[in-house]
């Protein structure tokens, strides 16, 4: 018998290994703190995983997690974050293939069209690794004031954003939402899509193997109807993105309400976006904050020259 034959007499004998999904919160794999579940099936509907079914005590422990990473992520340099965030970019062009199946299972698209919309999402994140020590230059800068005083405005991170991530984009809408709010120095607890959610679920484990601090993005799935109002009446969030939440709806204006108890920044676009447009810098300074600083110039000599 040749060995050609015996490797195919083997593979018809062993068992498939099914994939036991979990959540991504504070750089570990929990499972739900409930242990319910929810079937995810492909666009025809075939069965492809059970996902993690969130509870509103996920949603609470992954702020948590979220605040006790920001002030070291917030701390770091811009340029710092622009590294990671590129090597997060190797690693997803690593997994390509992984995410292409995933995304045409999910999306209901061919193979082309997949990889097409997995290419977009990996050259997304690099664009915006890119901005992490530019957007300074375009979100502050010098004031002219009428007076001998310096007057210096630069952007800081807002803190804490709960992402409702787009429920009909599976990954590059979901790339789309988190990399602008780490990029800035925020740290992110997102609700991925319902439905699809397991090019998320497969997303925070490369963020595992990463350089990136545990606790920066965290990924809860399950119903954004049940786990949002909580993260939307948060004390400690300080910010949310509404973009999954459909416009229009119910949920998103009861999610703004609820987030104006502490004046959260609430992104609630007009209209549905075409994520495979170009993005331009509205996601970044959506949620940082100006800071000002005044600072007297001094005086030189009797001339009353300034500097």
């Amino acid at each position: 018998m040749s060995e050609s034959t015996d490797v195919k007499q083997s593979d018809a004998k062993r068992l498939s290994v099914f994939k036991t999904y979990k959540l991504y919160v504070g750089g570990k794999f929990p499972r739900s703190e409930s242990g319910r579940v929810y079937e995810v099936t492909d666009s025809k509907g075939a069965w492809l995983a059970n996902a993690p079914l969130s509870s509103r005590k996920d949603a609470r422990d992954a702020v948590v997690a979220a605040r006790k990473a920001f002030g070291g992520w917030s701390g770091a340099t811009a340029y710092n974050r622009g590294q990671i965030l590129y090597r997060i970019a190797e690693m997803l062009e690593g997994r390509r293939d992984q995410f292409l199946r995933e995304v045409a299972d999910a999306e209901g698209l061919s193979k082309s069209k997949a990889g097409a919309v997995v290419d977009a999402a990996i050259d997304r994140w690099v664009w915006y690794a890119g901005w992490t020590d530019k957007i300074a230059q375009i979100a502050g800068g010098g004031n002219p004031v009428a007076g001998p005083f310096f007057n210096l405005s630069t952007p800081e991170p807002t803190g804490v954003v709960a992402v409702v991530a787009p429920q009909d984009s599976s990954f590059l809408g979901l790339i789309s939402t988190v990399a602008p709010v780490i990029a800035t120095g925020n740290t992110v607890v997102v609700i991925a899509s319902e439905a699809a959610p397991l090019p998320a679920l497969s997303l925070g484990e490369v963020l595992a193997t990463s350089d990136l601090p545990g606790g920066v993005i965290n990924i809860l799935t399950g119903k954004a109807s049940e786990i949002a109002p909580s993260l939307a009446a948060h004390q400690d969030v300080n910010a949310l993105d509404l973009t999954g939440a459909g416009h229009g709806s119910d949920l998103a204006r009861d999610l703004e309400i609820a987030a104006a108890d502490n004046l959260k920044r609430v992104l609630r676009p007009s209209s549905a976006p075409d994520w495979t447009a170009p993005q331009g810098t509205e996601r970044l300074t959506a949620f940082l904050e100006t800071k000002t600083v005044w600072h007297p110039t001094g005086s030189l000599g009797a001339s009353g020259s300034a500097y």
